[in-house]
């Protein structure tokens, strides 16, 4: 293996993070009071799943670890990009100090509308692809944040000790999302060397997901990416997985604890702090998100879901069990 088993550290580049000034919700009482600082912010996510979750809860702990008084203003799209691009047109037209995005499609719709404070963005896996900063050192305009880009081919690699006999490995996907198929392109290119045959279906909806996944035909493994809309499904693909004994591995914790056997992942609770501490820097020491590099995570670790792989046929490697995170 090309890791270490308990956690693998790496430099991963730091995109956009939109933060948003509050318009409606949030007050004072909310917020962690000190030393008369006092700021408006728009939350903007994509829709209601773990990993996002995580990473908004994440951004929101920095202001109350900083002891910073903060008026948040969150709202969530729900999945619907229309959704969106509305939240982010409310935002614009507020007194905000600053704006979030939570996702990629979140995030577009975000920088497309708010061009007078900074924003930031997190849980992006690749903001240059997106169109959201002209490059990860050199954001260029108000938009900064963090990438959640996962080390896949390590997480190919710990599918192969998991399945050793795989070859054919699945991947349902929203054709939507710009960030899923960097991830697609990205595990066809690191599937080569394990000689492993990736093999795709699309889905434009949540409800298309378990006809998708019946669709991959005969595989002998699913990978399922960083993508907001089959994460926030992630039960549909479990049931048919489990049903026909196919193992799922994924690229982060939450759909882990969604159904699937394990992952080598990112912590997006701290992914959302390192974004509220950039915050934190644009906010109180004036530093510009034009030249501010986007960041990634780095830490990874193993997750394991020890009920998941005895309902989907697989025995976890002991090596691997005793270094993981049990869920």
């Amino acid at each position: 293996m090309a890791f270490s088993r308990a956690t693998l550290f790496t430099g991963l580049v730091a995109t956009s993070a939109l933060v948003l000034a509050g318009c409606t919700g949030g007050s004072d009482d909310d917020a962690a009071g000190g030393g008369g600082e006092s700021y408006t912010i728009g939350i903007n996510q994509l829709v209601q799943h773990p990993a996002l979750d995580a990473a908004t809860a994440g951004f929101k702990e920095a202001f109350a670890d900083a002891g910073v008084e903060v008026e948040f203003n969150e709202q969530n799209a729900n999945g619907e990009q229309a959704t969106a691009l509305t939240i982010a047109q409310q935002f614009a037209a507020d007194d905000l100090d600053l704006a979030l995005a939570v996702a990629t499609p979140a995030a577009q719709a975000m920088a497309q509308n708010i061009i007078n404070i900074p924003l930031l963005f997190t849980a992006v896996t690749d903001p240059v692809s997106a169109e959201l900063v002209d490059s990860m050192e050199e954001p260029g305009a108000n938009v900064t944040g963090t990438s959640d880009a996962a080390p896949i081919d390590e997480q190919l690699e710990l599918l192969k000790e998991i399945v050793p006999d795989a070859e054919r490995v699945g991947i349902v996907y929203a054709s939507g999302e710009v960030n899923s198929q960097v991830q697609v392109d990205q595990a066809e290119e690191a599937a080569g060397p394990l000689d492993l045959e990736i093999v795709t279906q699309t889905v434009t909806s949540v409800n298309e997901i378990q006809q998708a996944v019946e669709a991959l035909g005969d595989v002998d493994a699913i990978y399922v990416p960083t993508d907001n809309m089959v994460v926030s499904g992630i039960a549909a693909l479990v049931q048919v997985a489990e049903s026909k004994q196919i193992p799922v591995i994924a690229a982060e914790e939450g759909t882990v604890l969604g159904g699937a056997v394990a992952t080598l992942g990112i912590d997006y609770t701290e992914l959302g702090r390192q974004t509220g501490e950039m915050a934190l820097r644009m906010l109180r020491d004036g530093e510009d998100p034009a030249t501010m590099p986007v960041e990634t995570a780095a830490e990874f670790t193993y997750v394991v879901n020890e009920d998941a792989a005895e309902r989907q046929g697989v025995t976890i490697p002991e090596d691997i069990l005793a270094e993981a995170e049990k869920k």
